[in-house]
């Protein structure tokens, strides 16, 4: 099968439209990974042992399965339970969790990173625990979570196809669609595999950049 360029063109629209969906879906989907992952971090640093084993046990589920099956759940079995949401919102949450969980951990590494001093210099402050954590702790424990959180800023954008399954219009969605009416595969799988790389390339350099200005400010370098 030879490229045809007059059917790129054609089709090209289509795709940076699905591109704009899956940027916002990815982007959504990061955002709420990034709170919930260092509640989900701090949850499990607690006083209290059931609490902290409960949630522990509830990221350790989460990261273990796949996450094509959390997006099934929560779109297709949370409505027996009568939480209907639109492919959309499941999309959203069931990629926030799952990547919670998994940023949890980047969290829970740089928090046990900072020197125990920290802590004792608080306690003599007497700072509450909350001012503890995000004036002290959490600002020092930021750069060496940098580079955990720019991995899965690229891996929560290639997972994004996934919600084509839900039928969410992203840009995989989108591919699958032309295939399926022109009958041609090889533009549109292509186009898409080099708006993936252009994409997620920036977006990890961008990230670098970002990391390293953050330790000169803090003046970690």
């Amino acid at each position: 099968m030879n490229w045809r360029w007059d059917f790129t063109w054609e089709i090209l629209p289509r795709l940076l439209l699905a591109t704009g969906n899956t940027l916002i879906a990815a982007g959504l989907g990061y955002a709420i990974a990034i709170v919930l992952g260092l509640v989900l971090a701090l949850a499990q640093r607690t006083p209290y042992r059931a609490l902290t084993m409960i949630v522990r046990e509830i990221v350790e589920f989460i990261r273990s399965t796949p996450l094509v099956l959390q997006v099934f759940f929560v779109f297709y079995v949370a409505p027996q339970f009568g939480v209907r949401l639109s492919p959309w919102m499941a999309g959203m949450i069931a990629i926030g969790l799952h990547y919670a969980s998994y940023l949890s951990e980047v969290y829970r590494g740089g928090l046990d990173s900072v020197p125990k001093g920290q802590w004792e210099a608080a306690i003599s402050l007497n700072l509450s625990t909350s001012r503890t954590y995000f004036r002290v702790i959490v600002p020092q424990a930021l750069p060496p979570s940098l580079a955990g959180m720019g991995n899965y800023l690229v891996g929560i954008f290639k997972d994004t196809p996934i919600l084509s399954v839900i039928g969410v219009a992203e840009l995989m969605h989108a591919a699958n669609s032309v295939g399926a009416e022109t009958y041609r595969f090889l533009e549109p799988y292509t186009l898409v595999g080099i708006i993936f790389l252009g994409i997620s390339l920036p977006a990890a350099s961008g990230f670098r950049v970002f990391e390293s200005w953050m330790r000169r400010k803090l003046g970690m370098n």
